[in-house]
């Protein structure tokens, strides 16, 4: 069917309304026959034709849209959520194609009530010569149909109580995603989050409640995300936030630290005030994963990391943490066998008064000698333990022992034993305290329990009513790690602890230029004095550092400045001999923390690819052994593994050691260790020739580039590396 037009074709066309009454009473009747609406563009792409019942279906603004470019007033939209496949509105205009069954949006008026959804189809229409006139359509009204096919679609792709994606929804953006930046080489982020004491408010509050704070969970994460990601709920209290073309793992610590700070802060429930905390997972891709389902694994393993290393922390996948899954599994059989067989004991360390260098208490601290691997870390058994309840069992001989050990000395001393928030959560905690104090004849004031801030996490009555009984029964309080997990001034006022711990990530570092700890250490001893609590600096290790806590008025000072910690027999050993001091001795200078490592890694030098030992890593430099003749000043890359190149330079040699300096920082990963802020690229690897596949374990994919082929002499001597 075609339309009558007023005007020449050549330049634009006016835009003149179609007139007629014949043409306009036979399309009244087709209307009414219930075969559509009609509607026409000029060549330009206006329109200049609506048909009465289209102009009803808009409403009274269905006038002001003639005139108006197509594209603009009918805007394109699909009921999929991986995209339309079909060719866009505008692209088919173009190219004068046909347009057949397009559902396309239409808002006619200001108001969210007057928006219309219509299907369309329509031919291109040109005249007698031959040359392009417009457009000539129909339309149908589905308005009631498509409103009812987005709730059925928003039902199936979004989470009931919170209003977010769900598991579905989530696992086709994913893929959809992944798949369109295979080829365009983007790259895309994955946080997956676990809420820490969830369990816990669902139990003692109720599910109304429980329910009540995943929905503010929902808002917090919504809010902070915003437009760069899209956050959705697995089920539970797990979350996940799909953040595309981000893979600066700077940026995402950074963001990581902000998703668990926001989480940890108080939540009203029902009149009632509740406190969780969160974990987080990242993996990258396609540095992690390529697919779907191994991005998610990878980010499944880094959350599991995060929790195990105490929760209230982020951890970014890497390759390892495969093999130590199952590696903890071992560890837990092996933990249980020593807790059995005695394996176990308990080291001291003193807090020490800076004043005259006197010993005031000491912290008890757990050691475990392997009789087959040897010594076991407390970093890496302790969160193994946090996974199950045999962290409570752990507390309970901790305890038992420290009480024990502690009689023995000399009155005055108190002894610190650290407390889990498993464990201080324990309905039998009290009675434990109170059984190790009686059956040990340890009086109550010499006991110091140090408890983290997560035990605030949860159940808040429950916590003020343990903390009531601890306080009447007598014994000390000391809030370890202050200011590095849920912090709250709100925990001071409440709880009645007489002793702040200043963490050592404030300690460390604080005699740097322009570093901001040394003010945060002097508003912590101000606030504990305005609440009559002493302070302690932990981990003092530096002349400079004992100088600046001092200053600043912290009242005990913990560290290798002092002592590490000793054994029972050697503190006996002291006491007999009536030494109750300890004299400061270390290293004039903070130096940035050196991680203790010994791993062979690679270095890069123009055409030659080297071997070297890793023996310690900073965030700004490293040492390495393995090389003879290096110089002063050499430029040099080193191959950390996993991607990571790291450009440096050599600032002191000897014969078969070498220190550098990196010309970029490296970053927390956190969870102890470093790592690289971007790595080499799988797309760049593909690109040289490599498969596309995720980041492996081991040295840069390219390095046999440095091993074959024609190339000069070596300038260093490769040294056997034991």
């Amino acid at each position: 069917m075609s339309f009558p037009f007023v005007g020449q074709r050549g330049g634009r066309s006016p835009v003149v309304p179609l007139t007629g009454s014949a043409h306009a009473g036979l399309l009244k009747e087709i209307e009414a026959a219930g075969v559509g609406s009609f509607w026409a563009t000029n060549a330009d792409g206006q329109l200049i034709y609506l048909s009465e019942k289209a102009k009803e279906s808009l409403g009274s603004d269905g006038e002001k849209l003639i005139g108006m470019e197509l594209t603009s007033v009918f805007k394109e939209c699909s009921l999929k959520d991986d995209g339309d496949t079909q060719r866009s509105l505008a692209f088919k205009m173009r190219t004068q194609a046909k347009i057949t069954d397009q559902i396309v949006e239409i808002s006619p008026g200001e108001d969210a009530a007057s928006l219309r959804w219509w299907q369309i189809s329509a031919r291109p229409y040109f005249d007698k010569k031959g040359a392009f006139c417009g457009y000539r359509g129909i339309s149908a009204d589905i308005t009631s149909e498509f409103r009812h096919q987005q709730n059925v679609a928003r039902q199936s792709q979004y989470d009931e109580l919170t209003g977010l994606a769900n598991r579905r929804r989530l696992q086709q953006r994913l893929t959809s995603t992944l798949n369109a930046f295979k080829t365009a080489g983007r790259s895309c982020a994955l946080m997956m989050l676990d809420l820490d004491r969830f369990k816990q408010v669902n139990d003692t509050m109720g599910h109304p409640a429980g329910d009540e704070l995943l929905k503010q969970v929902a808002e917090r994460l919504c809010a902070l995300i915003k437009d760069s990601g899209e956050v959705g709920r697995l089920g539970g209290d797990e979350f996940q936030i799909l953040l595309p073309d981000l893979d600066d793992r700077g940026e995402l610590s950074e963001l990581a630290k902000r998703i668990i700070q926001m989480l940890s802060q108080p939540y009203s429930l029902n009149g009632r005030r509740a406190i969780i905390g969160a974990s987080v997972g990242i993996a990258i891709a396609p540095y992690d994963g390529i697919e779907a389902d191994e991005l998610v694994g990878a980010v499944d393993l880094a959350l599991y990391a995060a929790k195990a290393g105490g929760r209230g922390t982020y951890c970014f996948y890497r390759s390892e943490l495969r093999d130590n899954a199952s590696h903890a599994a071992t560890i837990e059989e092996d933990l249980r066998d020593a807790l059995e067989k005695g394996q176990l004991e308990i080291n001291y360390q003193p807090l020490v008064d800076p004043s005259d260098n006197g010993v005031k208490s000491f912290e008890a601290l757990m050691r475990w000698e392997h009789p087959e691997k040897g010594r076991i870390s407390p970093e890496v058994f302790i969160p193994v333990a946090e996974q199950t309840d045999l962290i409570i069992r752990l507390g309970d001989w901790a305890l038992r022992q420290a009480c024990m050990d502690a009689v023995e000395w000399p009155g005055e001393i108190c002894v610190a034993v650290n407390v889990s928030a498993k464990q201080f959560m324990n309905a039998d905690f009290t009675r434990q305290v109170a059984a190790s104090l009686k059956s040990s004849g340890l009086a109550p004031s010499r006991l110091e329990l140090e408890i983290t801030e997560s035990v605030f996490v949860g159940n808040v009555e429950a916590v003020d009513k343990t903390f009531a009984a601890l306080k009447k029964m007598g014994v000390r309080l000391a809030m370890d790690d202050f200011g590095t997990g849920y912090s709250s001034l709100g925990y001071l006022k409440r709880a009645p602890f007489n002793k702040i711990k200043i963490d050592q990530s404030f300690v460390r570092g604080c005699t740097e230029s322009g570093d901001t700890n040394p003010a945060i250490i002097s508003a912590i001893v101000a606030l504990a004095k305005a609440l009559d609590m002493e302070t302690v600096a932990e981990g003092v290790e530096a002349m400079d550092e004992l100088k600046l806590v001092k200053e600043r008025g912290a009242d005990l000072i913990q560290g290798y400045i002092y002592s590490k910690p000793l054994t029972q027999e050697e503190l006996l050993q002291r006491f007999a001999e009536s030494k109750l001091t300890f004299t400061p001795d270390g290293p004039p200078r903070y130096r940035a923390d050196r991680i203790s490592v010994f791993r062979k890694i690679g270095l890069i030098h123009e055409d030659h690819y080297y071997d070297v030992m890793l023996r310690n890593l900073s965030p700004t430099g490293a040492r390495i052994e393995g090389l003879a003749d290096v110089p002063v000043g050499t430029q040099v890359v080193l191959d950390l593994g996993s991607g990571q190149l790291v450009v440096s330079k050599v600032v002191h040699t000897n014969e078969n050691s070498q220190g550098l300096e990196f010309e970029t920082k490296l970053i927390s990963d956190g969870f102890g260790g470093l790592m690289t802020r971007h790595r080499v690229s799988p797309y760049a690897l593909a690109e040289a020739g490599m498969p596309l596949a995720a980041l492996g374990s081991g040295s840069y994919p390219l390095a046999q580039q440095w091993s074959g082929g024609e190339k000069g002499p070596p300038k260093f001597v490769q040294l056997a590396l034991s």
